[in-house]
């Protein structure tokens, strides 16, 4: 982690602006924090990262709650086991499709989703907001990473200069 000082001031940054807007607004802290965590762990960089966190982790969503009500409406216990079962093998199937490709974000919102009883409207604006943090922090990092090349570099030419007038005299 050559950048560790960027990266910890545009993730601690953004980190308290969620929060204080999911506060504000009510949503669920922890479920943007996977969403963004979901967006660093999957390999896409930049808009096509986001989009793979997004997409991945809807549609672990859509899959737990289809578990969910599957097994409600079937009633069951073994029945709830297959269902598990085969849409478990479904969310690691769609990874052959280049936009599901992050088999681990499907599996976060399956599990999301299981932790919120389903609750759909309370997962979905956090999460997808999660995604859009984890973009806008890695976009904060590179900016970060510019304005201190640039700093480094002007430092170095003043001293440069300052060091050639002091041969002259």
């Amino acid at each position: 982690m050559q950048h560790r000082f960027q990266i910890a001031i545009s993730a601690g940054l953004l980190a308290a602006l969620w929060a204080g807007v999911a506060d504000v607004f009510q949503l669920v802290t922890w479920i943007g924090f996977l969403g963004c965590s979901t967006f660093f762990a999957q390999t896409e960089n930049g808009f096509k990262g986001m989009l793979m966190a997004m997409t991945t982790n809807l549609s672990g969503v859509f899959w737990g709650w289809l578990i969910i009500a599957g097994s409600t409406f079937l009633g069951s216990p073994i029945i709830s086991y297959a269902i598990t079962g085969i849409v478990t093998s479904i969310m690691c199937l769609q990874a052959s499709h280049k936009r599901l490709a992050f088999i681990p974000g499907a599996f976060i919102g399956c599990c999301i989703t299981f932790a919120m009883n389903a609750d759909i409207a309370a997962i979905v604006p956090p999460l997808v907001i999660g995604a859009l943090l984890g973009y806008s922090m890695s976009l904060l990092t590179e900016q970060l990473i510019t304005l201190t090349k640039n700093r480094q570099n002007l430092s170095s030419q003043v001293t440069s200069v300052s060091d050639n007038a002091a041969e002259e005299r």
